[in-house]
């Protein structure tokens, strides 16, 4: 059994017909799919697969243009962004729901390019999208929860408060607790 070489790299001055798999390397059929999913123009196409990396913060985000709406990857947001701020990707669709965000799913094709992209994980055959606007009220009430205090539970009451005082939680418990002046 025959082990088969990687293909030459050619460069764009090569001729036809020198010997290189491709003229150009404007026509391998690699930079062709990238360029399909890459698309940095002003107007993108309206294809929903073609993804583009679009500025957020200072980063680069895949998103996706769909009916005219910029679309950016919630989970890599999500891992960029906000799970410093928040427990979990669970966290994030809590609270979407509570702002009544509601996201995108992917389309098979949008995935394999978000996977491609690094955007998500390898093994990931699920994902949602949200508008930039979605994505900046969801990181704002990330980032003022998180300065309003780590919220903690009380024992027995199976609800969450933001951080009160001693004096607070044991009023709240019902014990009995002096207040210094």
């Amino acid at each position: 059994m025959a082990v088969s070489a990687p293909p030459p790299v050619v460069g764009v001055s090569s001729a036809p017909g020198s010997g290189g798999l491709y003229s150009s390397p404007v026509e391998s059929p690699r930079l062709g799919m990238l360029s399909t999913f890459m698309s940095s123009g002003p107007n993108p196409s309206a294809n929903s697969s073609e993804c583009r990396m679009v500025d957020l913060h200072g980063v680069k985000v895949a998103s996706f243009v769909l009916e005219g709406q910029e679309l950016i990857c919630l989970p890599q947001v999500f891992d960029l962004f906000l799970k410093h701020l928040v427990g979990g990707l669970h966290t994030v669709y809590t609270k979407l729901k509570r702002l009544d965000i509601t996201p995108v799913v992917c389309t098979v094709e949008q995935v394999r390019v978000l996977r491609g992209l690094g955007a998500i994980q390898p093994g990931v055959n699920r994902c949602k999208l949200i508008t930039r606007r979605d994505f900046e009220t969801l990181y704002n009430d990330c980032t003022n929860a998180r300065s309003e205090g780590i919220v903690r539970s009380v024992p027995g009451e199976g609800e969450c408060m933001p951080n009160m005082s001693e004096s607070a939680l044991s009023a709240r418990r019902g014990g009995v607790h002096t207040q210094h002046e």
